[in-house]
């Protein structure tokens, strides 16, 4: 379990999280929330990029917040970014061998994440892929080297509906292959419920709701923050 205990973060007189305490089952749950609400601030602290200014993080009594990037990376903890992050040089599989290289994988390992992600055509450079494709590629170095913790950040941003689909049932396999923690920030809801078990929403950096995702959209609160209703009756 990935326990959260009071995580605080200043930007100067801005506060990015403001207490969050949250405990992330194995399994797949959602991080979502208005623009602004903390989302990536919170994947930034979980996995090296900024620390917090007070809190604890960890994983099944291991002290994350103890590890740089780079160690929590080798332990175990792997995220993608809003961005994608693919080296443009180089083909598919030459990009799925220099992610197995640095986690300590071999190219017999690179081959079976190619074929668990879907991705065939492993000769084809980078520019000429597919946005879907190079989503797929950015999932693949992601999952290099048997993760135990995955962050997911807008996996599908920039995908029409129909390809989006694709990536519900991608990765709740991956999540069973490898017996995953994910969690997952996206602002399409649908693709959030669908793919997660569980909900956690920010708001200007504190934490309102956290449960199944029925329960959590149907609160008054989240419903006045996020979908932008009215919490008055």
């Amino acid at each position: 379990m990935l326990n959260c205990k009071d995580v605080v973060v200043n930007f100067g007189g801005v506060r990015g999280l403001d207490g969050v305490s949250l405990a992330f089952e194995r399994g797949i749950s959602g991080l979502v929330g208005p623009n602004g609400a903390g989302k990536t601030t919170m994947l930034n602290v979980l996995s090296g990029f900024v620390s917090p200014s007070s809190g604890r993080v960890d994983f099944d009594g291991i002290d994350l917040l103890s590890l740089n990037p780079a160690g929590r990376a080798r332990w175990g903890l792997r995220r993608t970014f809003q961005q994608e992050q693919s080296v443009d040089s180089l083909t598919v599989w030459e990009n799925l061998l220099v992610a197995a290289e640095n986690l300590g994988s071999r190219p017999a390992d690179a081959r079976q994440i190619a074929d668990l992600v879907g991705l065939t055509e492993l000769d084809r450079p980078v520019p000429l892929l597919s946005m879907l494709e190079r989503r797929l590629l950015e999932l693949g170095r992601t999952i290099m080297g048997r993760p135990r913790i995955l962050f997911l950040d807008e996996p599908v941003a920039g995908l029409p509906e129909a390809e989006s689909l694709l990536f519900a049932p991608l990765i709740e396999g991956i999540c069973e292959e490898f017996s995953l923690t994910v969690v997952l920030v996206d602002h399409d809801m649908d693709f959030v419920t669908r793919t997660c078990s569980n909900i956690a929403v920010l708001d200007f950096g504190r934490l309102i709701a956290y449960g199944d995702c029925v329960s959590v959209l149907s609160d008054p609160a989240v419903k006045a923050a996020y979908l932008g209703v009215s919490n008055e009756s």
